[in-house]
């Protein structure tokens, strides 16, 4: 079946069988002018509640969301494809998020900044209506990111979740209105990125867009955005290194490294999938590496013993192929046959530093490595690419950990682990892997404008 977008409604797919499991109606220019007059109105009620009023509500608003975890859960097994264990994991994400950002409602404070002849204050205010573009690769989560913060501070949301992956976000849409969110108040407009999304994005009613997807697609808003300057936080592209030295424990990097590239089928803007080992213990890494490439457990999502399900369609399953020529050497697993946007856990040796593949956000489960020879050489290698948002370093050596941390250009590095997202941290890249930052304690001040108020003390 085409992945082509009806303007007028979508059939959703279970990309793990290619059968219809939804058909949603998509939003016009229309729709989204009559949500953000909605949406304005709803925000200014939502801005006038008490601090803990607000808070009390995103509370319940977790809740529900924890009460639904299951239904969340298998909803996104079957548009998304996604195990089930990561998308439990998803739809508890939302409901720690959510809980998280009320944490911060009262917390949001201005500042008293000395100055003569009076008093100096600033004032957090919200900045309206917020839309929210969201990605097919994590929708739930990544949804949360921009509206739970929103949301905290003051603003009203319109969420506009990626074609393929609406399913999730209309449920959450529906959770927060039971749970006693003002009506309108979060919105949930699925519709295609050339009609809804463009007209989220040049609303002049819409006074920050966060949008999360490919770097071409995050340029366009930007340059959309900038003509009427408005606010845009983007989280865009990657192609982030896994750096093992000589020095590291090469059996811990090893067995580490297949999901650090494969989970949620490499279809992840923080997937590891530029492997760079230091020369002398090269062969050696591939050896371990081998073993649990061949291994991984590829098949329907929905079983709890499955490693790692289908990519989200046909497109993105061709796309992927064309990166990976079958006459290239390397270590593959298996994935099944038969209907499905299957492909096999894919790494690539002996492909230039310069090949798209090596270079390229392939988007899929693939990952090259790429052999380097001292800290220099590692360094260089991990920042020849156009992205900045995530990477890993092995070694036992902490001067060299702190000194490679701090020459690679990436926004969000981890040392002898993978691990790059915690809602509690700040989260962004460098370069062309995007614009401003997401989550952690500040998350909630991107969200609002700062006013400077002096107060004369003088007769």
């Amino acid at each position: 079946m085409s992945d082509a977008y009806d303007l007028t409604e979508h059939q959703v797919l279970n990309p793990a069988t290619e059968e219809v499991i939804a058909t949603v109606p998509a939003a016009t220019a229309a729709d989204v002018d009559a949500a953000v007059a909605r949406a304005a109105r709803a925000q200014v009620k939502w801005a006038a509640l008490a601090p803990a009023d607000r808070a009390r509500l995103l509370r319940r608003f977790a809740a529900a969301v924890d009460d639904h975890l299951e239904e969340l859960a298998q909803l996104e097994v079957r548009e998304a494809g996604h195990t089930v264990g990561n998308a439990r994991w998803e739809a508890g994400n939302v409901r720690d998020l959510l809980d998280y950002a009320a944490g911060g409602v009262e917390r949001l404070t201005g500042r008293q900044i000395p100055v003569a002849g009076g008093l100096d204050i600033t004032i957090l205010e919200p900045l309206g209506v917020v839309g929210v573009i969201a990605p097919w690769n994590f929708p739930m989560p990544i949804a949360a990111w921009g509206t739970a913060p929103a949301l905290a501070a003051g603003n009203a949301v319109i969420l506009k979740p990626a074609e393929t992956t609406p399913l999730t976000a209309l449920r959450l849409a529906e959770l927060a209105l039971a749970a006693g969110l003002p009506e309108h108040l979060f919105q949930v407009l699925p519709g295609a990125g050339a009609v809804a999304g463009d007209a989220l994005v040049e609303h002049p009613g819409v006074a920050k867009i966060v949008f999360t997807g490919s770097t071409r697609v995050g340029k366009q808003i930007m340059a959309k955005c900038a003509q009427r300057v408005k606010r845009v936080t983007l989280e865009l592209g990657g192609k982030s290194a896994n750096i093992v030295f000589a020095d590291a424990d090469v059996e811990a990097a090893a067995a580490a490294a297949p999901m650090s590239f494969l989970d949620n089928s490499g279809q992840d803007c923080c997937a590891r999938t530029r492997i760079l080992v230091q020369r002398s213990v090269y062969d050696r890494f591939l050896e371990l590496l081998a073993p649990g490439i061949e291994s991984v457990v590829v098949g329907d999502p929905a079983d709890e013993k499955t490693q790692m399900g289908p990519l989200i369609s046909r497109t993105q399953l061709e796309r992927v192929r064309a990166y990976v020529p079958v006459d290239l050497p390397g270590i593959r697993g298996t994935a099944p046959e038969g209907p499905g946007f299957w492909f096999a856990p894919t790494v690539v040796t002996g492909a230039a530093p310069d090949a798209p593949v090596a270079v390229e956000e392939v988007f899929g489960p693939v990952a090259v490595v790429l052999p380097f020879d001292d800290e220099a050489d590692a360094v260089r290698l991990a920042n020849a690419t156009e992205y900045g948002l995530s990477g890993s370093i092995w070694t036992r050596d902490v001067g060299r950990a702190l000194r490679v941390s701090g020459a690679v250009a990436a926004g969000n590095l981890s040392v002898n682990s993978h691990s790059s997202v915690r809602y509690w941290t700040p989260f962004g890249g460098y370069k062309q892997s995007g614009l401003g930052r997401e989550l952690g304690p500040d998350a909630l001040a991107a969200f609002t404008e700062t006013k400077n108020v002096f107060i004369s003390t003088e007769a």
